[in-house]
């Protein structure tokens, strides 16, 4: 394989950003989406109209949809699947490569395991083994303003630097700046858990409760990334940095975040399956929270506004209660 090649699997917003930015950036992209359908409309329009509307496809990115066909001859792999699919994905990356070693794989998805309630790298690690490379990519970005080249910071993370040094340069170019960062685990937890404020900050702004509520719930709720971070291995500086506090931020205040538009779906009195059907895209948070919540149980790590983000999502306590909740809570000093 080229060196200079690339396969991204996922073609949704963030894996077709991804593989705009880079086949721009020089690199010969080949683009996998699940299905099939959806796979030959993008082949055929060379637009993904569903998600990114109005951005052509660089001629030098291919659309394919054999993905044992791709892994088989590729080594270099971007994921950027939903959570819930990333270990399904990773399990076929690793029959379809059996006994190859030299593979580098990094991904886009922010979330953790659902079936063991685990970081993304432990998946990685324990379906592909140590001869393989891993990185996650990570930072405040949007498909969007990436896709139509607006300055957007970046950080690769990876146990190996020559890994994350790797990945940089795949994604660095004149509008993206690209930083690397050896704590895996930290920038992983950092875009995991920043899906779960998201969806907190959007019901506060969904009950009216206006912008004091919402710099407080940022604030607590980088606190609460910080602290279960640190319990999980991660450097507290990590969560200061773009994959900490600056996605936080991007996503907790603006509206072209999912999760924060749940949020204000959920603070205005919708169902949730109603705001779901109608934003038609995944919402990590959504499912985040759940594993968040066992995880701080069993870690014994404080999370006064993550259990009350899964209180309202899975067992139906109204937004209003909730906020009342994190109100009676114990005074305490900052």
């Amino acid at each position: 394989m080229a060196a200079d090649s690339v396969v991204v699997l996922g073609a949704g917003s963030w894996g077709t950003a991804l593989a705009i930015l880079l086949a721009r950036n020089g690199m010969r992209v080949s683009l996998w989406g699940h299905d099939r359908d959806r796979v030959a409309r993008l082949a055929a329009r060379r637009e993904n109209r569903d998600y990114l509307p109005g951005v052509p496809l660089p001629d030098s990115i291919h659309v394919d949809g054999d993905l044992e066909r791709l892994v088989t001859e590729n080594d270099q792999l971007l994921v950027v699947v939903p959570s819930h699919a990333f270990r399904e994905t990773i399990t076929n990356i690793a029959t379809a490569r059996s006994g190859r070693n030299e593979l580098v794989v990094a991904w886009g998805t922010k979330g953790f395991d659902p079936q063991r309630g685990v970081l993304l790298s432990e998946v990685v690690g324990e379906l592909l083994g140590p001869s393989a490379s891993r990185a996650v990519i990570s930072g405040p970005s949007f498909a969007t303003e990436v896709a139509r080249a607006l300055p957007t910071a970046l950080t690769v993370a990876s146990d190996d630097p020559h890994t994350a040094s790797k990945v940089a340069a795949w994604l660095r170019n004149d509008r993206v700046r690209v930083y690397t960062n050896e704590d895996l685990a930290g920038v992983q937890l950092g875009g995991a858990i920043k899906n779960v404020m998201a969806v907190a900050a959007g019901i506060s702004d969904g009950l009216g409760f206006g912008a004091n509520a919402r710099a407080a719930l940022i604030t607590r709720g980088l606190a609460e990334m910080n602290r279960l971070g640190v319990a999980l291995g991660g450097r507290p500086q990590t969560f200061m940095g773009l994959t900490g506090v600056g996605d936080l931020v991007l996503t907790c205040t603006d509206d072209q975040s999912r999760n924060r538009r749940v949020g204000i779906g959920l603070g205005e009195g919708q169902p949730l399956e109603q705001v779901l059907a109608e934003i038609g895209q995944e919402a990590e948070g959504v499912k985040t929270v759940r594993e968040l919540y066992v995880m701080a149980k069993r870690l014994d790590v404080e999370m006064p506004i993550t259990e009350q983000v899964y209180q309202v999502i899975y067992r139906q306590r109204s937004p209003q209660q909730a906020v009342e909740e994190l109100f009676r809570r114990e005074p305490k000093a900052e």
